[in-house]
């Protein structure tokens, strides 16, 4: 417990040191949050006594964005991100993430987007501004399960969440994050120790993706990232 309330004491700390600071770069361009926030990322994992191992790099599109989809184990997947990826992106994020003081102020000046499922149309303009964003030459990152997973297993992806492929036509980067769920599962304050991994799969081309193929996407996505976590327990044995 001690080295949680430790922890937790520094990354406070550190994150309204970190808001304070890219809440003024803003001002000159959203980017500069956002290399704020790789900056914030790679401390909180020092803090917290981790490290990252990044396995398929080669396969990040270059010269283009993409629309990245990963599964969300723990609370430390957010910093693991920004730690692990050498580019700029984007979230899309639960709406009430924006209603929080500074932090939520500092998601809109970097242009995170907003996705309220509770609500069919603001969902759809959500996906459509998202589409927008990567047309625009922005990648964003989606966590298709729609929140953390309770059991460290990969849950079924929300209807819609790859709706972006078919709209903006850019690759789909398949990733896979392992071992954050045993660093901190889903409704615990404990934190553990262990390797963290990402790993980033080669991409999958959409520019021919139909509506009604988004369903099969779906699908082919949710088994490669399973199939990526079932061999990194492997690996572990």
């Amino acid at each position: 417990m001690l080295r949680a309330f430790i922890y937790y004491v520094l990354f406070y700390s550190w994150s309204l040191i970190a808001i304070l600071v890219a809440l003024p770069l803003s001002l000159i361009s959203a980017d500069w949050i956002h290399r704020c926030a790789i900056i914030w990322g790679r401390v909180c994992l020092a803090l917290a006594g981790l490290k990252l191992e990044v396995r398929g790099q080669e396969n990040i599109p270059r010269n283009t964005p993409a629309i990245y989809v990963v599964n969300h184990q723990s609370n430390f997947d957010i910093p693991l991100l920004y730690a692990g990826l050498p580019l700029q992106f984007r979230w899309m994020a639960k709406a009430e993430l924006f209603r929080v003081p500074l932090f939520g102020l500092a998601m809109k000046r970097c242009g995170y987007i907003p996705i309220d499922r509770s609500n069919r149309h603001q969902a759809m303009h959500s996906i459509n501004l998202a589409a927008e964003r990567i047309q625009a030459g922005t990648s964003v990152i989606v966590f298709p399960e729609g929140t953390r997973t309770t059991d460290g297993q990969l849950q079924a992806f929300k209807k819609g969440a790859l709706l972006i492929a078919a709209k903006a036509r850019v690759p789909v980067v398949p990733m896979a994050i392992s071992g954050s769920f045993a660093i901190q599962p889903k409704g615990s304050w404990k934190v553990g120790k262990g390797p963290l991994r990402l790993s980033i799969m080669p991409p999958i081309s959409t520019a021919n993706l139909q509506i009604k193929e988004v369903e099969a996407l779906t699908e082919q996505v949710h088994s490669l990232i399973t199939a990526d976590l079932a061999k990194e327990v492997t690996d572990d044995n």
